[in-house]
């Protein structure tokens, strides 16, 4: 009898096991091990989403899902025909768990708990025969004869295997980028996406969890600007559109130490002529009405009090008695608001990076090293990283599929 063919695959989180298992179920032949560093395995797939996991995005159009990737986007359009949403979605069904779409297209195990993703995982790992090993990472990578591979681990052993998979993540620690380097792989160098910002402001102070729900960003003499949710948090601003900039701007806002400055519109129209129109209209239909106490946005009530104050306005002062410079400050604070950003921290749910291992060096059919027959990568190790709202998963999902898939062809 042939001896079993050996595969290895580095990293425990998301892309790691469906790796492992699409490589297992494809060849059940083959003796498939997951070796994870730490001794909590899909610790992020667990926190993810607030607790409840944002499997994938509501998003079953290859192209149009792309969109969402600042790193990586040509490239996955690709893998996104052979393994997108539509086939996540059902690889999670067939093994019994059912996931249901948001009004913005996250999507979520109809539980709404995380551990029914992790479960799900953990046993279709099991009965796929694949071995888990944890508090045992991978620290080295060296060819052998016949293609084969020697692997040093953190515990001080060695183990051989015919292919390797490094899913290890992305972050400037990854033992993952360090071993595709010794390779010769060109790394991009791994900075933070996916992060809020700090700001202190007098109009700010005190109105943690007050949320803007139309509101726009953008970054003064850059292309970055977005549209959605604005929240402000103890340390100053986060939520959707503050999260999609972050994204999109990683690499510049980490070139600057992420001190810059920030025009946030609250109001949800086109800028602040347009706010000065509605606000003029406001003070013909509502002349009694204190300024304070109302506005034609959907600007929350005491967000929109701390703006009447940074335009100069008094309290009582009602729309019949606002002077035309009042008017015009206001409109500005509504729709052109200017901050100091100071710092940031990464969202609590989501701990992403941009940067890793050049895709110009990966078989994205495969996801296999153009320099090192017999590697493959996936998930965050990759100079791959997507928007907020089940991007990253899913690229995990995608990259992990293809490269277990891979692996199990002889």
């Amino acid at each position: 009898m042939p001896e079993r063919r050996r595969i290895l695959v580095a990293g425990g989180g998301a892309a790691g096991f469906f790796g492992a298992i699409a490589c297992a179920e494809a060849d059940p032949s083959a003796e498939v091990a997951i070796h994870e560093a730490t001794a909590h395995p899909l610790a992020k797939v667990r926190v993810s989403g607030g607790g409840r996991c944002n499997v994938t995005h509501a998003c079953f159009d290859a192209m149009e899902l792309a969109r969402g990737y600042p790193r990586g986007s040509r490239e996955l359009i690709g893998p996104f025909h052979r393994f997108g949403p539509t086939e996540t979605v059902e690889w999670f069904r067939e093994r019994g768990v059912e996931l249901k779409g948001e009004k913005d297209g996250r999507m979520f195990p109809v539980t709404d708990d995380s551990a029914t993703i992790v479960d799900c995982l953990m046993q279709s790992a099991q009965r796929a025969g694949v071995r888990l090993v944890t508090g045992c990472g991978l620290r080295s990578l060296e060819r052998t004869g016949g293609g084969r591979f020697s692997a040093g681990l953190s515990n001080g052993g060695r183990v051989d295997a015919d292919r390797v998979l490094i899913a290890t993540g992305g972050g400037r620690d990854s033992a993952g980028l360090e071993i595709a380097a010794s390779l010769g792989h060109r790394i991009e160098p791994p900075v933070p996406s996916l992060f809020t910002f700090h700001v202190e402001d007098s109009r700010l102070a005190g109105l943690e969890g007050v949320a803007a729900p139309s509101a726009a960003v953008s970054v003064p003499g850059t292309r970055l600007r977005e549209s959605g949710p604005v929240l402000v948090t103890h340390w100053g601003l986060s939520g959707p559109a503050i999260l999609r900039l972050s994204a999109w701007g990683a690499p510049e806002l980490h070139a600057v130490g992420y001190r810059f400055a920030l025009t946030v519109n609250w109001a949800g129209v086109r800028g602040p002529a347009q706010a000065r129109a509605l606000l003029d209209a406001e003070r013909a239909g509502h002349p009694k009405r204190q300024v304070s106490n109302a506005n034609p946005f959907s600007i929350p009530s005491r967000l929109w009090e701390r703006l009447v104050g940074a335009a100069g306005i008094a309290a009582e002062t009602t729309w019949a008695n606002l002077s035309g410079d009042h008017l015009r400050a206001l409109a500005l604070q509504a729709a052109a608001s200017e901050f100091s950003v100071a710092g940031k921290s990464m969202n609590k749910e989501e701990f992403v990076t941009c940067g890793g291992v050049s895709l110009a060096q990966v078989d994205m059919a495969t996801m296999e090293s153009r320099l090192c027959p017999g590697l493959h990568l996936a998930g965050e190790v990759l100079d791959i990283d997507g928007i907020t709202g089940g991007y990253n998963f899913q690229s995990a999902w995608t990259t992990g599929w293809q490269a277990g898939r891979a692996m199990a062809r002889r």
